[in-house]
């Protein structure tokens, strides 16, 4: 792993520590954060795939009771039956947050009629499609909003692993490998300064060459002055 090209200083070497402080703190912020997003995703997955299989076999039925009806009634008449039908479905979606992750809340209000068409050139056979098709509208709403929530889930936990995994192998490791980088360039460079002044102070104390020089003071000696003096003053 290369580190980051910058000069071997104090200042940097405390800058980079705080970024590296600051990347921890928010690798463990993220790793939660996709713990519970796991933990979310796996539980919505499973709802989401045992609602869409049921919607999936109640969409077979319809249609089935649908094929039956237009053998019964001929497609003309089909679907002049299905322009009955005047009235829709409100529908209300509502955002919510999940970790960060926005979430749609999908409310659905009203139906259709449940015959809103006459009796005289329609067949049970109509009446069995249509309401097999009204119990699957009412799963639509649901199903869209788990699926919804399923992939915004899974795109915002691929987006929070490749995050994580560029804090854990590249930013992380760069921030310690420079860290490492100064403390032993600021380490040598005060070897070295402390060597330099050792051989500055081992210069200054230096005795000179040869051996030391001792001076003796000649003691004083005056050979006959004393008979002299007495023989003066005799």
């Amino acid at each position: 792993m290369s580190r980051i090209a910058t000069a071997p200083t104090r200042s940097n070497l405390l800058r980079i520590r705080e970024s590296l402080e600051l990347a921890q703190e928010g690798h463990d912020i993220l790793d939660k954060k996709r713990e519970v997003l796991t933990t979310e995703l796996v539980h919505v997955a499973h709802d989401a795939a045992a609602l869409q299989e049921q919607v999936w076999d109640m969409l077979a039925q319809a249609y089935h009771a649908l094929e039956l009806a237009r053998l019964s009634m001929g497609r003309e008449r089909l679907e002049w039956a299905a322009l009955s039908v005047n009235q829709t479905v409100d529908v209300r979606v509502q955002p919510r947050s999940v970790m960060g992750v926005v979430i749609p809340t999908v409310d659905a209000q009203g139906a259709p009629p449940e015959m809103p068409y006459g009796l005289g050139n329609t067949t049970v056979a109509l009446d069995e499609a249509a309401a097999q098709f009204r119990h699957v509208l009412g799963k639509i709403p649901p199903l869209s909003e788990l699926m919804t929530t399923v992939w915004r889930l899974a795109l915002e936990l691929q987006k929070t692993q490749r995050r994580v995994n560029a804090l854990q192998y590249i930013f992380i490791p760069q921030y310690e490998e420079t860290i490492a980088f100064i403390e032993n360039s600021l380490e040598e460079r005060e070897r070295e300064e402390i060597f330099r002044l050792k051989r500055i102070k081992s210069r200054a104390v230096k005795p000179s060459v040869g051996p030391a020089t001792r001076e003796y003071e000649q003691p004083y000696r005056d050979i006959g002055g004393s008979k002299a003096a007495s023989h003066d003053f005799g």
